[in-house]
């Protein structure tokens, strides 16, 4: 029979730990998207591959919640600590944001298991030995699907282009999954759903995916050997086959192209102004930002709190009646007076009665040690035993059961 009592505390406790790490990759989020937003616009505008690179920079977002700056930084702590109390000590909250994450989930991957499944019923033809699906919904050509992606391409565009012309298509979401682009937009609605409560992330998300698309054009033209002006035709007789928005057409579609002509526009635009680019220059860039990128995480790793840290501090505490009060919790001067190994417990007697009419003590003495820590404030697990007062000894030596990590705690652990 399970205890539900240690579940629930479990349950509490991971409420707290990862919504106070979550808050903090919010707020770091919003300053690291309005930054990305600022570069896009004022310095890399005509810029593709930089633009596209720039969103890389998100995949730090989810280390950032340990870092010893909100408790060892005053001006951090002194704009954080509040934050940091509240996630601390309000189940009520954390609750309320796990509750959040859960429902984005729901929603974001819930479209795409449905898209999937219709993809799945879809006719299946081939094009060179490539197979494909065939649609009768208004939509631009897309791929689903991650370990085995899909192409999609409505009827209308099936029926009516020619075998070339096809080829571009397909060309066109053979590269997005090459770019490792299906990848990407996975990252992109995970953090999403851990950071539900920037909405931003959700608003921006049309400009992640023009980058992306502005990229996939850009490696198209200069791989198929065709023009800008005939790859940009294609285009354009694509939008002229289909009726944006027509209703039926699935929410989730996995780069089905823009629907709006204004979207429309600014690609063709920049298929106008396409200019062979270098490609060893271009994948020398992504790997630099790859080391990068590795660099950093090792750096934020090594300023950040390790996962699971055994702690070395011994706690007192009194228990009057129904209510335990804390004496002393970190004090090092416990250390001097109580030790222990793993049969018993020893104290200085004269030293620790001192300490105890110092502050006032008249209930039963309980001293915790052994713990664990996963952030400062979060401490989990460790033996007790009560203190005997009516000993005459120098040194009082108290035994204990020492009690072995169950499932409970080692699962508390790892996580």
């Amino acid at each position: 029979m399970p205890d539900w009592s240690r579940i629930g505390r479990l349950l509490d406790f991971c409420a707290a730990y990862y919504t106070t790490q979550l808050v903090r990759c919010v707020a770091f989020s919003f300053l690291l998207l309005g930054l990305v937003m600022l570069l896009r616009k004022m310095f890399f505008s005509r810029r593709t591959f930089i633009r596209g690179l720039l969103w890389s920079s998100f995949l730090l977002i989810p280390f950032l919640g340990k870092l010893k700056l909100f408790y060892e930084n005053k001006a951090v702590v002194g704009i954080t600590g509040r934050i940091t109390h509240r996630t601390m000590t309000c189940l009520w909250a954390d609750y309320i944001y796990m509750a959040g994450i859960l429902i984005a989930t729901v929603c974001i991957f819930g479209k795409r298991l449905r898209l999937r499944k219709s993809v799945a019923g879809m006719e299946k033809v081939f094009l060179d030995n490539m197979q494909v699906r065939i649609t009768d919904m208004n939509v631009t050509p897309f791929t689903v699907g991650l370990l085995k992606p899909k192409i999609v391409i409505p009827k209308v565009v099936w029926g009516s282009y020619s075998q070339d012309e096809l080829k571009s298509v397909v060309q066109h979401e053979q590269t997005h999954i090459r770019l490792g682009h299906l990848w990407f937009e996975l990252a992109w609605d995970v953090l999403r759903c851990l950071l539900w409560v920037n909405p931003f992330l959700t608003v921006c998300q049309k400009q992640f995916r023009a980058d992306m698309e502005d990229i996939c054009d850009r490696v198209c033209i200069q791989g198929s050997g065709r023009t800008a002006h005939e790859y940009g035709m294609v285009l354009l007789k694509t939008l002229k086959l289909l009726r944006s928005g027509r209703s039926g057409t699935p929410p989730a579609v996995t780069y089905a192209g823009e629907r709006e002509f204004a979207d429309m526009k600014r690609r063709m635009g920049e298929i106008a102004g396409f200019r062979p680019y270098r490609k060893k220059l271009c994948m020398g860039m992504a790997a630099v930002l790859a080391v990068v990128i590795g660099i950093v995480l090792l750096i934020i790793h090594s300023c950040s709190y390790a996962k699971c840290t055994e702690d070395e501090n011994i706690l007192v505490y009194e228990c009057a009646g129904e209510e335990g009060i804390i004496i002393s919790n970190h004090d090092s001067s416990l250390n001097q007076m109580i030790s222990y190994d793993d049969n018993y417990v020893y104290v200085d007697r004269k030293a620790f009665e001192a300490f105890l009419r110092k502050s006032n003590t008249e209930g039963q003495i309980y001293i915790v040690f052994g713990g664990f820590c996963k952030l400062p404030g979060f401490l989990y697990g460790g033996q007790s035993c009560l203190y005997e007062t009516d000993s005459a000894d120098e040194v009082v030596r108290i035994s204990y059961i020492r009690q072995n990590d169950d499932w409970v705690m080692a699962l508390f652990k790892i996580l």
